[in-house]
C-alpha cells in the first residue's frame, strides 16, 4: 500500500504539491510503489505511445519504443535522440559559450569566467528546443558522457519491478 495517491506524486512532479506534502514526501523513506507511481505521472504527460523505463532529467526518458521494444533516449516532446547507451548529447542542438559577449549574457562582465579555461555547452532538444543540460569545460574538452545506467539491475534491485522488455541487439 502507497503512504502517497497518485493525484499527490502527480502534483510533485508539476510542481504544485503543497510544501508541508513535499517536504514529508523528501524526508521520510519512500514506499515500494513509489517509482511506478513517478513513471505512472511522468507517462501522463507525453503524447507519444513509447513506455517510460527512467527518467534522465525533467524533460528527458529513457523509454521503451511501443513498436520495436528498443530501449531509446527521448524527449517529452516525442523528438527521438538515440539509442540509450549511446550519448545523447551528440545528437542535440548545441550551443557554445566561448566568447566575452556570450559569457556575459548569463554572468556579470567582471564575474564571467576567462572563456580560454571554461566555455559553457548548451545542449538542447533540436525540435522543441528545450535545453536539457549545460557543461562548463576547459574549451578542449571532448562531450561528457554523464553515464550509461544499468537498467536491469536498477530494476531488479531498487524498485523491485519487472525489468521492461528490451529488443535484442
Amino acid at each position: 500500500m502507497s503512504t502517497y495517491t497518485n493525484e499527490q506524486v502527480a502534483h510533485l512532479v508539476e510542481g504544485s504539491l503543497d510544501w508541508e506534502t513535499t517536504f514529508r514526501m523528501l524526508s521520510m523513506p519512500k514506499d515500494e510503489s513509489r517509482f511506478a507511481q513517478y513513471l505512472a505521472a511522468l507517462q501522463a504527460k507525453v503524447n507519444f505511445p513509447d513506455r517510460i523505463v527512467l527518467p534522465l532529467s525533467p524533460h528527458m526518458f529513457i523509454v521503451q519504443l511501443a513498436k520495436s521494444k528498443k530501449w531509446v533516449v527521448k524527449c517529452d516532446c516525442g523528438h527521438e535522440f538515440c539509442d540509450y547507451r549511446e550519448n545523447w548529447k551528440l545528437h542535440a542542438s548545441i550551443y557554445v559559450r566561448d566568447t566575452e559577449e556570450a559569457m556575459t549574457e548569463v554572468y556579470p562582465k567582471l564575474m564571467a569566467p576567462d572563456t580560454q579555461w571554461q566555455v559553457y555547452r548548451e545542449y538542447y532538444c533540436p525540435s522543441c528546443g528545450t535545453m536539457h543540460d549545460v557543461e562548463a569545460p576547459t574549451p578542449w574538452y571532448p562531450v561528457i558522457h554523464d553515464f550509461e545506467p544499468d537498467i536491469e539491475a536498477f530494476y531488479k534491485e531498487w524498485v523491485n519491478l519487472p525489468v521492461p522488455e528490451r529488443a535484442s541487439d
